[in-house]
């Protein structure tokens, strides 16, 4: 159901990308009778140096090559075509975004959980037993530690390439603006724990108390937990961090017999 100049939305999605990436949750929100209210915590900046480079060479050349997002693909296939290395690594991604960007820069066999997180990328088979192994991680600084950490764990050996860097931007006058009168069945996609700990870490009290008037949508557990311990009283779990997963989840309640 879509909406007029004589039929104001009704509701209002926050979404947490990175500026410029707010597209699909938009269209998806304007479809319903909503309106989107874009919170972007920061931008993606390709790095592009030689040095940048010859590290995403690296990790390119060990056996396994793990992606931590659609933005770490898209980096790395800008400094060093993926499709074009030889022989190609096994090509691991930590959920269906980073997958479809893969196959989209030319690879066809890629590998993603059904668990389209961390934890799930974790209990692949290609990952359980690393000991010894080389395994390529691209990402930016700061991203997924928890892969890290316990692949390193697992005794693999770790060579990371950072392809990007998230530049933090600061909430303007208007966004607060529009915090400030958030309708009540307002509803937030939430995909990345980062991305609402840097958009938390800037709102007053009583902008915090407006935002846990939300419905939060989160695409995984962890993220589920982490807004139920920011003191959001309403917390739904999606199948994905995939715009049309989140936002099928906040359809689903609103549906007769939803939760």
């Amino acid at each position: 159901m879509s909406h007029s100049a004589n039929h104001p939305p009704s509701w209002t999605l926050l979404s947490l990308r990175p500026r410029g990436q707010h597209g699909p949750l938009r269209t998806l929100a304007t479809a319903a009778g909503g309106r989107l209210l874009a919170l972007s915590p920061w931008a993606i900046v390709p790095r592009t140096t030689a040095a940048d480079r010859q590290q995403l060479a690296a990790a390119l050349a060990c056996p396994q090559v793990l992606f931590t997002s659609p933005a770490a693909v898209q980096a790395a296939n800008a400094l060093l075509p993926l499709a074009g290395i030889d022989p190609p690594p096994a090509w691991l991604a930590v959920g269906e975004g980073s997958a479809h960007a893969l196959r989209q820069a030319g690879l066809a066999q890629v590998q993603a959980p059904r668990q389209m997180d961390s934890e799930g990328l974790l209990a692949l088979p290609a990952l359980r037993d690393p000991r010894g192994r080389r395994i390529g991680m691209v990402t930016a600084p700061g991203g997924r530690g928890v892969i890290a950490q316990t692949l390193q764990q697992r005794g693999a050996q770790l060579v990371l390439a950072e392809v990007y860097d998230r530049v933090p931007l600061r909430l303007r006058g208007r966004q607060r603006a529009r915090l400030n009168r958030l309708p009540a069945n307002s509803v937030l996609a939430l995909s990345s724990g980062k991305a609402l700990e840097q958009l938390w870490a800037q709102l007053e009290p009583r902008q915090q108390q407006q935002l846990r008037q939300c419905t939060a949508i989160a695409a995984s557990a962890r993220l589920a937990q982490q807004a139920r311990d920011l003191g959001f009283a309403r917390v739904h779990q999606a199948d994905s961090a995939m715009p049309a997963d989140l936002f099928a989840a906040w359809q689903a309640l609103a549906l007769p017999g939803g939760g």
